[in-house]
Parts: structure tokens; C-alpha cells; sequence
């Protein structure tokens, strides 16, 4: 009689398709079936331990089954699961509401509600886009978005237009709404190349064309799925002054990079910039069920407030949108940041963690290593000194996480960029451990 786990793997290849995944490969290999969790541990059905190295996607912040935030949802269970937000409103939501203003960056002071950070991005970009074209007159013209190079914000088709990963993104170009780029703020160590900065391009589409955009997005301090691409201080504060100077919204994406994830509740604080419209989703609920917000100032949601005849809605919502048992979780989540002084005793592990990977730069293949709080990319390079790339079919990022599987790691590549970013509550004696495995698994897969 085949074993559960075996059932379970056969019927894994025969019926499901996964997301970001080549299942060519997927159908010729043996991938751990996650069952439990317990704080940075996954447990698979045999009964394998795994440190989570990614925050199983870049959702738990206070590691998996924290007693406050399972209490708050089986509560909520015996009161009721869902009901709609169209027309309706509950208490969950509005208490939710009331302290994501308060945490947020000053200003901002509306919360519209949604399911993920794709949708987040997507009810941003109709917000700004609306917004002008009800002020009318001239602000009707402004139609445009401005965008970083190397982009992501998701994977619906508004978030894929303003993203600029080819590999995700080319095959979708018919599909999309035209965008204005500026370059990266990134530039690698062996970048020698003569280019126009981000700013001086930023200015110079605004001075030509301010009255034609609607806004910029960018992710702040880090462009995440890009492969960890820092910005160097002060960028996202010039960014700010230059949107203000030309009449332009700003929208932050920060999905990947809020809830504590560069070393404070949201990453735009460090630069003490407030956006227009700000985007959360991945840990607002800690990482236990699906949700987003959007969050907009109060000159934003005025010009949406006009007699019913006027037609100045926003047409847009969700089946699930402020799902109340995903609201017992956000609530429950904040109130760990502040019971449990998170960002405090998150720092010294912060310290640790860079401390810790300066031990893989002398890999020889280790060709940049890059680190804002708790967001982590390792580049691996064919040639360091040259930086020359492994080329896309050698897998050399697959064949790394491998490694680290089967020495007890669960981490993600992008591309040949190996992603850090575990939950905040992790101790400090797995933050070295899941170095040490990285290190190993880089060896083993390049040397």
C-alpha cells in the first residue's frame, strides 16, 4: 500500500500546476510537501524539518502558529467568516482601518481594502489615474505612469504594465498600457557603463511631460523580486520632492518591503517620505491569510466624494475584500509588533545578519551581496571580476536552493540572486545557521 506521502506527491504531478515554476522539471523531481509549521520551522509530510529562509514568501513576520494571531482568528470564528464589504461595513475593519493610519506615514489617512499586492498596485494606479481625470480641465491630460527599469509589482495585467522584468513581463507587451522608465538606482560593482542617473531622468520626463503623468511607482529602498536592488539614500526622498514639484502622485509598493521588513514598520520612513498612495498586502496579516490595502491621503479620497449623479465612485472592490477573519489576523499581527517591541529586538539581528554574510563574500563566486534589514540578495556570478552572468539554462540559483534543501533550508531563488528574508522572530542562533547552509549550498553548486 503506497505510503501518504508518495499518494500525495503522485497526485501533486497529476493535478496541479504551480505558480513561477517550469513543470517540466517540477513532474522529474521531488519537492517537500509542507504540512506543519512552528515558529521558522516548515515540517513536511514525512516529517523533515526546514528552517523557512523566505518567509514562506515574504508573509510571516512572527513566525508560523504565534498564539496571538491563531486566538484572534478562531474568535473571530465563532462570530461569523465573511460577510460582504459592498454596502456593509464591520467592526474588524474599521478597528484595522483606525490603526493602519495610525502606523502609517503621516498623511496618509483613507485604508481601501483588497486581496494581494497585485490588486493593492492595481487599485492605485485606478485611483491616481481617476483622481486627475475628475479634477478635469487640463489634469484630464494626465494619463501616464513612470516606473523604475527591473520592476515587479505583480501579475495582473495594471501591475504588469508599469513592471519591467522581461522575463515575466515581454511576452505580456500587447497586452499593456505604455509606461515612461528611468533607470534603476542600482548600479553593480562591475557596472563601468556611462548612463543617464535615475533622478536627472526622472526630472527630465517631468519637465517635458508633468502635465501628462499621473504618477510614479516605485518600490521604496529596495526593488525586490528585481533581485534585491537597493537605492542609495536620499534617492526616495528626491523622488518625493521631484513628484511634489511637478504635481505628480507617488505611489509606494510596498508589499515586499513593509511590516518591518527593511528594519522599520514601513521602509519610506527612513527617508520620512510620505506617498499619496501607499501599498500593502504579503505581512499584513503575519502571513496567514490573503489581504491588501491601499492607502491614500484625504485630498485623494475628497476627489472622489461628489453627489451620486456625478458618477465619481470607485468602481472597483472584491467578493472577499475586508474578509473578517483576515482582519482578526492584521489587528492581531500589529498588536505583536507593539506587545512584543519587534523593531527594537529586531536591529541587533539585523547586525547579526550582515555580520554573518560577510563570510560569503569571499566565495568565488559571490559576486555582490546586498542587504537592507531583513531583505537579502546573494548574486551569483560565472566571472565576479568581469561580471559575467551564468547563463540562464545552467540554473546555478535552482541548483543552490536545492543544496539548501536537502541541509534542512527552504530559500528561493531569483534568477542567479539567492533571496534572504526570513520571519522577523527568528532566533539568532538560525539566522547564523541559515548563512552557514547558504555558503555550503553556494559551493556545492558552483565549485
Amino acid at each position: 500500500m503506497a505510503s501518504r506521502s508518495h499518494r500525495l506527491r503522485q497526485d501533486d504531478k497529476r493535478y496541479v500546476w504551480h505558480p513561477f515554476t517550469q513543470m517540466q522539471d517540477w513532474l522529474q523531481e521531488r519537492h517537500p510537501i509542507i504540512e506543519r509549521g512552528e515558529g521558522s520551522t516548515l515540517i513536511d509530510v514525512d516529517g523533515r524539518p526546514y528552517l523557512d529562509g523566505v518567509s514562506s514568501l515574504w508573509v510571516t513576520v512572527h513566525g508560523h502558529r504565534n498564539a496571538t494571531i491563531d486566538r484572534a482568528i478562531r474568535i473571530q470564528l465563532g462570530k461569523i467568516a465573511h460577510t460582504t464589504f459592498l454596502g456593509l461595513s464591520h467592526p474588524l475593519a474599521i478597528d484595522l482601518a483606525r490603526a493602519l493610519v495610525r502606523v502609517a506615514p503621516k498623511g496618509l489617512a483613507k485604508v481601501f481594502y483588497s486581496d494581494n499586492g497585485s490588486t493593492a498596485v492595481e487599485i492605485a494606479l485606478k485611483m491616481a489615474f481617476q483622481y486627475w481625470q475628475q479634477r478635469g480641465g487640463a489634469f484630464s491630460r494626465k494619463r501616464r505612469f513612470i516606473a523604475l527599469e527591473e520592476a515587479y509589482h505583480g501579475d495582473t495585467l495594471g501591475a504588469v504594465s508599469v513592471g519591467g522584468i522581461d522575463l515575466f513581463h515581454q511576452l505580456y507587451r500587447p497586452l499593456l498600457f505604455p509606461i515612461q522608465r528611468i533607470p534603476s538606482p542600482y548600479r553593480a560593482p562591475w557596472d563601468r557603463s556611462r548612463r543617464v542617473g535615475p533622478l536627472k531622468g526622472l526630472e527630465s520626463l517631468l519637465k517635458r511631460s508633468s502635465d501628462q503623468v499621473a504618477g510614479v511607482i516605485m518600490e521604496p529602498l529596495m526593488q525586490g523580486a528585481a533581485g534585491m536592488l537597493p537605492s542609495p539614500p536620499g534617492f526616495l526622498k528626491a523622488v518625493r520632492s521631484l513628484c511634489s514639484q511637478y504635481n505628480v502622485l507617488l505611489i509606494l509598493d510596498e508589499v515586499a518591503t513593509g511590516f518591518g521588513r527593511t528594519g522599520t514598520m514601513f521602509a519610506c520612513e527612513q527617508e520620512g517620505v510620505t506617498p499619496d498612495l501607499l501599498c500593502l498586502a504579503k505581512g499584513l496579516t503575519g502571513g496567514y491569510l490573503p489581504m491588501a490595502a491601499t492607502l491614500a491621503t484625504q485630498q485623494i479620497f475628497d476627489g472622489f466624494c461628489a453627489p451620486y449623479g456625478e458618477k465619481k465612485s470607485f468602481f472597483h472592490g472584491h467578493s472577499y475584500t475586508a474578509n473578517p477573519l483576515a482582519c482578526a489576523a492584521a489587528l492581531a499581527n500589529l498588536q505583536c509588533f507593539q506587545r512584543d517591541q519587534t523593531l527594537t529586538r529586531l536591529q541587533p539581528k539585523i547586525a547579526l545578519l550582515r555580520r554573518e554574510l560577510q563570510s560569503l563574500r569571499s566565495l568565488s563566486h559571490v559576486g555582490d551581496i546586498r542587504q537592507v534589514g531583513f531583505m537579502v540578495g546573494i548574486e551569483l556570478m560565472h566571472d565576479t571580476i568581469q561580471g559575467t552572468p551564468y547563463p540562464y539554462e545552467a540554473k546555478i540559483g535552482i541548483r543552490t536552493i536545492l543544496e539548501a534543501r536537502r541541509r534542512g533550508l527552504i530559500v528561493r531563488p531569483l534568477g542567479n540572486v539567492i533571496v534572504l528574508m526570513p520571519p522577523l522572530s527568528i532566533s539568532r542562533r538560525d539566522i547564523v545557521r541559515m548563512v552557514r547552509i547558504v555558503g555550503d549550498s553556494i559551493r556545492a553548486a558552483t565549485e
